[in-house]
């Protein structure tokens, strides 16, 4: 599968490995029509798609089918449309890859609202006369689209470049807007207005906007005449002001007396705007006195007529009932009025039932108390009852209590059967049938297999880490013996002595080893022996399995002969 993906074994532009053929070994050839007005239009295509801008088409190694194909599949994908498509190392394709790239183009120009229709197989048959259209319209689009994201690619590749570079011209204008900012800062704060008075608190209130813009600016040390000179002249920028440092002597004279006749003309205009006004805001402050006195006294009054606890009392209520009727005025106009004379007939309704009610247990009582009077009346008028009519009454009450203590016992010796019954009927439910016999006794197979495979796999585990285990011994023993003789060897080698010495400790180990050895093929040989005898039991038991089964068999067999026998000499 790798190999067939690999870039090496891609097909060769010109060769026909990968080619389609015939029963006779012939060279499949698609129809393609060949005729002047085709080659006319796949060289409007190609020059199409160079001025769009895929220069792929250029490569003349290409055949006209990857060409097109490349460049169909390039103009949907700048038209931001998906499409299943590789074709990277796919030049040459078999007719099955070129029908179904054939196919997921042609799916995809109905989603782009394309107008003209195209077929896979005119695609594959390279039918410019139908392909120079929709490759026309494609590249229209594919401009079109261009066009629309050339502004936002811009400037997002203004923006990611501005992320991590920057310009001489850039960092020198931010060096300066640092600057000027820090001087328009510094410059706000040398010159920013400073309170030199304050209004007292007790004077009275300014209602007016331009009264109160005027006593602020008096508060901090700019007349009013100013102001009014600003408004007239317009602002007075800082250009304007160097204007006038820079003229000469008497000109700067001859703005200073224009400056003071306008600002007499605008103080004149300013009191005969503002003096009937001030004389109506007198006499509102003085109207306002007099309220305040009056509201004053009356609150005096009232708060001699409050003291008695009784008109406190009153009042509270009063005060209670009032913000009740309130809250129901309220609720009252917020609710639908339909639903409110609803309200209003159900409570009226429930009040005449109520009425009803109590008229009619007054009619009850009245009813009862002459009913009674009525059965007193008839007592008396009767006279006492007689002596056999007491002890009737007496036997007949005695009875009654008697069959009653009956009917008592047989209910609790009936409830004592119910429940014995209930238990038997519980014990009998919990006594399993044939079929759930059948099925618990598969399980416990299941079970039980299930329990001895994991027994066998544990058992087995435990085996194999104890011989492992054992070999790590073994071998760690062994790895020790070689490094006490490797450390040793040249200190026994030294003199004679050392050198029997060391022989004779070899031939000990050696001769251990041996005996360990025996052992174990001792131990090997006993279990080799269990394991024979084990199988051979083993073989004995699947022996008498097999002679059980055919006992059943044969036991079934003669079974079935003995009934059929019987049917039919009992038929006989």
């Amino acid at each position: 599968m790798a190999a067939a993906t690999s870039v090496f074994h891609r097909v060769r532009t010109g060769s026909n490995i990968g080619a389609q053929y015939d029963q006779d070994g012939n060279l499949i050839q698609v129809e393609t029509r060949e005729d002047e007005e085709q080659s006319v239009k796949l060289a409007e295509t190609l020059e199409l798609l160079l001025a769009a801008g895929y220069f792929r088409a250029r490569i003349k190694g290409l055949s006209p089918f990857d060409k097109v194909v490349g460049g169909m599949t390039w103009c949907i994908t700048t038209c931001n449309f998906d499409i299943d498509v590789d074709l990277l190392f796919q030049e040459n394709s078999t007719i099955g890859q070129k029908i179904a790239l054939t196919e997921k183009i042609v799916s995809v120009l109905p989603k782009m609202k394309c107008p003209h229709r195209l077929e896979p197989h005119q695609i594959q048959g390279l039918d410019f006369i139908h392909i120079f259209p929709v490759i026309q319209w494609l590249v229209k689009r594919a401009i079109e689209t261009r066009e629309e994201m050339g502004d936002y690619v811009r400037a997002y590749s203004i923006s990611q470049f501005q992320k991590t570079h920057s310009l001489p011209e850039d960092e020198e204008f931010l060096q300066r807007k640092d600057e000027a900012a820090r001087t328009v800062l510094d410059v706000l704060e040398v010159y920013k207005p400073q309170r030199k008075y304050r209004r007292q608190r007790d004077a009275g209130q300014l209602l007016d906007e331009e009264s109160r813009v005027h006593s602020t600016l008096l508060e901090y040390g700019l007349f009013h005449t100013s102001f009014s000179f600003i408004l007239v002249q317009g602002k007075l920028t800082v250009s304007a002001v160097g204007q006038i440092v820079g003229l000469q002597s008497e000109e700067i004279k001859q703005i200073v007396s224009e400056y003071a006749e306008k600002s007499e003309l605008s103080s004149e205009e300013r009191s005969e705007r503002y003096g009937p006004l001030q004389q109506h805001r007198r006499a509102v402050v003085s109207l306002n006195k007099q309220i305040q006195q009056k509201t004053k006294q009356l609150q005096e009054v009232s708060c001699d007529s409050m003291s008695t606890p009784i008109f406190s009392k009153h009042l509270i209520t009063t005060r209670k009932l009032e913000n009740e009727l309130k809250c129901l005025d309220e609720m009252e106009e917020q609710a639908d009025s339909s639903l409110l004379e609803k309200l209003r007939a159900l409570v009226t309704t429930n009040e005449n039932l109520k009425q009803q009610e109590q008229e009619f247990r007054t009619h009850c009582r009245e009813e009862m108390a002459r009913l009674q009077q009525n059965i007193e009346d008839l007592k008396t008028a009767s006279g006492q009852d007689t002596v056999e009519e007491k002890e009737r009454n007496q036997l007949i009450d005695k009875q009654y209590n008697t069959d009653r203590e009956k009917l008592q016992k047989i209910r609790l010796l009936m409830a004592r059967r119910n429940r014995e019954i209930a238990i038997l009927q519980r014990k009998i439910d919990e006594v399993p049938s044939r079929a759930e016999l059948t099925q618990y006794q598969k399980r416990f197979i299941e079970l039980y297999s299930q329990v001895s495979a994991t027994h066998k796999e544990t058992k087995q585990f435990f085996t194999l880490y104890n011989t492992l285990h054992d070999k790590k011994v073994y071998l760690e023993k062994e790895v020790n013996l070689l490094n006490s003789i490797h450390d040793n060897f040249h200190q026994a080698m030294s003199s004679s002595a050392a050198k029997e010495q060391f022989l004779r400790q070899m031939e000990q180990i050696v001769e251990g080893i041996k005996q360990s050895r025996i052992k174990m093929e001792k131990k090997k040989q006993e279990n080799k022996m269990r394991r024979d005898q084990l199988n051979d039991e083993y073989l004995e038991l699947l022996d008498k399995q097999r002679l059980y089964f055919k006992t059943v068999k044969d036991f079934k067999e003669v079974r079935k002969q003995f009934s059929m026998s019987w049917c039919f000499s009992s038929s006989g």
